[in-house]
């Protein structure tokens, strides 16, 4: 096990700094000078240069990079252009929590209800059950999350007003306002990995309860809730699991809209603020962010191979 997981972290090693290199270079891609901003209403070229010198930007692209990539090496992301002395580690990790809390939130619906479909639908494969959960997942997969989130304050928020429509209220403070403010965005950002994790599931249990070893667990007079979820859930798991694995970056993908429309201060609404000021440090920050929550997530997933299937050990 050990030695599984040296040899997957050494893999992420060239990946990191592909991505390093990607982000540092296309945010420098971005027209405009922060630097230009910054001098004011009537800058002139001398303020102009003397910004670019405080800022760093007159150096070479390349001594930028390697300058960049000590500090963030050392978990330092630099400073705020804009915000002077906000550390942009700190930003992050200030906005870091609302997007774990929706991605948890999304998780939790799509393993609480995309689950039970898929094993139901499977094991009533050809009724009326297993055709309505294939037309749900169908329709979720194809409904876009932010029309989702639109029609769930509509109805809970503003017909029923059952829950709050904006707002995020930390655990700490009071945590069941802190649930009461997730539980729509949550299930907007959830409803189409919870489609996905269904008609996977549904797809794999199908191939697998009519292997060898199901029949033979039937016949020795196991429980129908002992066979699938002793037998057949771990062979039938690795599909949807690597589905759950890529459906991670979706998730931080759709959370910018979603932190948008319920209001969330999450790491969306610091890049949208970043791109339009050109804050370079924090938007570099919040991208290199992004990848190594969605690079542990894929580890993470390629590890519970092996618990899953032994023969992928070797």
């Amino acid at each position: 096990m050990l030695q599984t997981l040296l040899s997957r972290l050494a893999r992420l090693v060239p990946t990191l700094i592909l991505v390093s290199v990607v982000t540092f270079s296309l945010t420098y891609l971005v027209p405009g000078d922060p630097a230009i901003t910054l001098a004011g209403d009537a800058p002139t070229p001398e303020r102009i240069a003397e910004i670019r010198a405080d800022l760093g930007l007159d150096r070479p692209a390349v001594e930028q990079y390697f300058a960049w990539v000590r500090q963030v090496a050392v978990g330092d992301f630099g400073h705020s252009i804009y915000g002077g002395a906000d550390s942009v580690t700190g930003l992050i990790l200030q906005k870091l929590p609302v997007d774990l809390s929706l991605a948890l939130g999304g998780l939790l619906v799509a393993l609480l209800v995309g689950v039970p479909l898929g094993i139901a639908a499977a094991v009533r494969r050809g009724s009326w059950l297993d055709r309505a959960v294939t037309a749900f997942t169908s329709v979720s997969v194809a409904l876009p999350s932010y029309w989702i989130a639109l029609l769930l304050v509509l109805l809970f928020a503003v017909k029923l007003r059952w829950l709050p429509a904006s707002g995020y209220t930390p655990p700490n403070e009071d945590p069941a306002a802190w649930v009461r403010g997730l539980i729509l965005p949550s299930v907007a950002i959830g409803l189409a990995m919870t489609a996905e994790i269904a008609r996977q599931l549904r797809t794999a249990l199908v191939d697998v309860l009519d292997e060898q070893y199901v029949r033979t667990a039937r016949a020795k007079g196991l429980r129908a809730w002992m066979v699938i979820g002793k037998h057949a859930m771990k062979n039938a798991a690795i599909t949807p699991l690597t589905i759950l694995g890529l459906q991670i970056a979706s998730i931080l993908g759709g959370a910018v809209i979603i932190e948008q429309i319920f209001g969330l201060p999450g790491i969306g609404q610091l890049a949208i603020e970043a791109v339009l000021q050109r804050d370079i440090p924090v938007l570099q920050g919040v991208v290199l962010t992004a990848v190594l929550i969605v690079v542990v997530c894929n580890l993470l997933v390629d590890l519970s191979y092996i618990w899953l299937n032994p023969r992928s050990r070797r």
